[in-house]
């Protein structure tokens, strides 16, 4: 038997008869199907590949880093929000409402 299975493979394939084997239509039935989806498997991985290798190409050709779209803010500037945000919500808590 082969290790590498095709489509034209699977057709080909022949089984012996038993005394009480299979039906040999329904047999041959199955696996005309599993011809058609191997079939569409294997132009599907094709196609797989082809995609792959075309992302490839193009992500080597885009060199360029990425640019950050906003500055990175300093612990000075996290320190300084937190404590305004503190205010905010703790300094009209802190006193009675009149």
């Amino acid at each position: 038997m082969q290790t590498e299975l095709t489509a034209e493979a699977i057709y080909k394939q022949e089984f012996k008869t038993a005394l009480r084997g299979y039906s040999q239509e329904e047999v041959d039935q199955f696996l005309d199907v599993v011809i058609r989806d191997y079939e569409k498997m294997a132009k599907e991985i094709e196609r797989l590949r082809q995609e792959n290798e075309s992302l490839r190409r193009g992500s080597s050709e885009q060199a360029e880093p990425v640019k950050q779209s906003q500055p990175v803010a300093s612990n000075y500037d996290m320190l300084r929000r937190i404590s305004n945000l503190e205010k905010a919500v703790f300094g009209k808590q802190v006193g009675p409402s009149e």
